[in-house]
């Protein structure tokens, strides 16, 4: 026989309890610190083994000594025993170590609840549809425990206290969704608070040579955008982030973090054209810039922020973004913008750090001598490095190997191949030994169409690095020397990919080769899907809550109409609720509705009877199966039952009479052991 089968009552349900917490932990494991995860799986087993075996609970000094243990690790590790972080590795371990007293039910009440409590601090660090997905199993988990509990004694099958369980969360769904549609979203009161150590940023405000090659090994999404109208061409789609003016010999920086360097130039932003109107939805970042398409020459509308453009076209908010933002503008992919006339700000586009890269300095001095190029403007020197670039055996990799200081000097005249950070930064080096004033700027440039729900999508892959050289009479002119390079990597999907992963080789190895159409659709069914989780469930705002009222027909809804809204609906609810009890009560005979009681109730405690037994041989077999004196009460009340039937007593005593019944049949033990 299964040893399962043959445990005691409450080892069994302790263990699908311990299994359960497991699984309500398992989402938070990644985001905990190492000793707890292993902490907690030590007391989990450990709780588990007791169980099986049938052993004693450990003593209180063992729970202190974990508890002194649990708090002394968290204060080494977050310094402190407060804030969401260190009281979500305390809260975690406290679940485990509360199943060493499960000695009564009460206790097991306490594990629930707290069980509960844990499970929504998940949604601390991510709120995405794998989490959501992952927390709703462990919802059922804990009903279903919970169910179970309240069973009574004997050995009720799961799937019955399962069946329940999800009876009860299919009833509460049309709530959950009546709440999650209109209760009012006013802040600061809703959503999930930010913090500083979550979400992931991308592009960095410095650039080292070499850093935004190390995103081409992230294929995670950046961003996504969808586009009213037809969108621009793929080789115009470069979305601006930081710019970088500033060259200390190793990193890239913006002219805006040195002050003593810092020069306020009119953007003087001019544009052409008719503009494209386009929606983004940016993943947290961290980071206080907005990624828009150059060039946008209105502010984009961020609820909830108030935004500026600095003078180098880059947007900002006025705090970093943590959560999910979404935002909509207009750009323009015809523009011109800088000062037309030399100015003092532009020193710090000339700068190069004494004696730093002696061989393209040199190269530049032989560029300016050559008669073509004595009186050529920035355009045509642009042109002639571009030209050196297409024709001088230079190649864009992913691995080009590590960098020294004199980072130019090597992808000249050395190595001669990089990834786009590397051919923008000895571009701008070139161009400014030539003495024309140039700049990194990056951002991501490019994306891919998904078919499945029509949103582009920018991945951290897509990150990518650009020039912009400044000439009299015409401004900053973007110049992008990967595409002299790699054409190709501009303007398609051709992108450079990490090596295949062990899962993925061994995936292949056991399924057989994937067709990479196949994964393409999965991956944009995938990614479709867990856009519209982003855009209708993490990103469902008051704007869309007051939108949605004005399609009800409120002409200038506010937060009240919300309440208003909610309070009617909940009324409803309620009114609808009475009238189907009061429906339901005429039209079934009270006094069999508590025999059908009586019967699931026997069947739960273990008796086995007919679906048609009336209360007298109820009373027999339970006499039969568990002897006299443990059933004497439920005989008792069972042949009152049954006499309450036959009696000729008026209607009104009649009813007392059932009604003290019911009173009674609430009060029975089923426990005949």
């Amino acid at each position: 026989m299964n040893k399962l089968s043959t445990l005691p009552r409450d080892s069994r349900d302790t263990l699908f309890l311990l299994a359960v917490i497991a699984v309500v932990v398992a989402p938070q494991l990644s985001y905990l610190p190492w000793w707890c995860g292993v902490l907690t799986a030590g007391v989990l087993l450990w709780r588990g083994t007791l169980a099986w075996y049938n052993r004693p609970l450990p003593g209180k000094f063992w729970l202190l000594g974990l508890l002194l243990a649990t708090l002394g690790a968290t204060w080494v590790t977050h310094r402190s025993l407060l804030g969401r972080d260190a009281g979500v590795t305390v809260i975690v371990v406290l679940l485990a170590l509360k199943t060493l007293e499960l000695r009564a039910k009460r206790d097991a009440y306490v594990v629930f609840f707290l069980g509960f409590f844990t499970m929504l601090t998940s949604f601390f660090n991510s709120q995405s549809l794998l989490m959501a997905a992952a927390i709703l199993l462990g919802l059922l988990g804990l009903m279903t425990a919970l169910v179970n509990a309240h069973m009574p004694v004997g050995k009720p099958p799961l799937a019955l206290a399962a069946k329940i369980a999800a009876k009860m969360a299919l009833l509460g769904a049309p709530i959950m969704l009546v709440l999650f549609l209109l209760f009012p979203r006013l802040a600061p009161l809703w959503g999930l608070p930010g913090d500083a150590m979550t979400g992931r940023s991308g592009l960095s405000a410095q650039m080292e040579v070499g850093s935004i090659g190390h995103l081409a090994l992230d294929d995670s999404i950046a961003f996504r955008v969808r586009f009213e109208g037809s969108p621009p061409a793929q080789r115009e789609l470069y979305f601006r982030g930081p710019v970088l003016s500033v060259y200390d010999g190793r990193t890239w920086s913006p002219a805006q973090a040195h002050p003593p360097v810092r020069f306020l130039i009119p953007a003087d932003l001019q544009v052409t054209g008719s503009p494209v109107s386009y929606e983004v939805t940016l993943q947290p970042t961290l980071r206080p810039w907005l990624l828009l398409l150059d060039a946008a020459a209105q502010a984009p509308t961020v609820p909830g922020f108030e935004v500026q453009m600095a003078s180098d076209l880059q947007w900002f908010t006025q705090q970093a973004s943590t959560d999910l933002l979404r935002y909509k503008a207009q750009s323009y992919t015809r523009f011109q913008h800088g000062p037309l006339r030399p100015v003092l700000g532009l020193q710090v586009d000339l700068d190069l750090p004494p004696g730093s890269n002696p061989r393209t300095r040199t190269l530049a001095q032989q560029l300016r001598r050559d008669p073509a190029l004595a009186q050529a403007d920035t355009a045509a020197l642009a042109n002639a490095v571009m030209l050196r670039l297409h024709d001088g055996g230079y190649r864009y990799t992913l691995d080009p190997g590590v960098y020294g200081r004199e980072s130019a000097d090597e992808f000249w005249f050395d190595r001669k191949e990089g990834f786009c950070e590397h051919i923008a930064s000895s571009f701008v080096i070139l161009m400014r030994a030539m003495g024309v004033p140039a700049r990194v700027v990056t951002g991501y440039q490019g994306g891919e169409l998904n078919r499945v729900d029509g949103y582009w999508v920018v991945r951290q892959s897509d990150a990518h690095a650009w020039a912009e050289v400044w000439q009299e009479g015409r401004g900053w002119l973007r110049v992008d020397p990967t595409s002299a390079v790699a054409p190709a990597r501009i303007g398609t999907l051709e992108r450079l990919h990490a090596p295949t992963g062990v899962v993925a080789t061994a995936f292949n190895r056991v399924f057989g080769p994937v067709s990479p159409d196949t994964l393409v659709r999965m991956r944009a069914a995938w990614e479709a899907l867990n856009n519209g989780w982003n855009q209708w469930v993490l990103d469902y705002s008051q704007t869309r809550q007051l939108n949605l009222l004005r399609d009800l027909g409120f002409d200038s809804p506010r937060w009240e109409d919300l309440v208003l809204v909610l309070a009617e609906l909940l009324v409803a609810a309620a009114l609808i609720g009475a009238a189907w009890t009061l429906w339901e009560r005429r039209q079934s005979d009270p006094w069999l509705r508590l025999l059908r009681r009586t019967r699931a109730q026997a069947l739960r405690a273990g008796l086995a009877i007919p679906a048609s037994a009336a209360p007298r041989r109820i009373a027999v077999l339970a006499q039969q199966r568990f002897g006299a004196p443990a059933t004497a009460p439920l005989r008792a009340w069972l042949l009152r039952l049954e006499a309450q039937r036959y009696a000729r007593t008026d209607g009104a005593q009649a009813r007392r009479a059932l009604a003290q019944l019911r009173r009674e049949f609430r009060q029975l033990s089923w426990s005949f052991t």
